[in-house]
């Protein structure tokens, strides 16, 4: 799932190398993957209105439910 988040907001941005994913195990068995890109490309993976940040979520949230896991994906600076 991380793979798979990281190749897509790779694809988005202009400056690949500064995308970063932290992955953080909760309490109650779920995964928060923590998204960190370029300030400059901050819109390019939030999208008009959080769409495309919203479509990034439901692509992890697909790949998490084949592997029975619950995950979430935070847009952070």
């Amino acid at each position: 799932m991380k793979e798979v988040l990281e190749i897509i907001a790779k694809a988005l941005v202009d400056n690949p190398d500064k995308v970063s994913i932290k992955e953080i195990d909760n309490e109650d068995s779920s995964i928060t993957y923590e998204l960190s890109v370029a300030e400059s490309d901050m819109g390019k993976v939030i999208g008009k209105q959080g769409r495309i940040a919203k479509a990034l979520r439901t692509v992890v949230k697909a790949a998490a439910s084949r592997e029975n896991k619950k995950v979430s994906v935070d847009i952070v600076e």
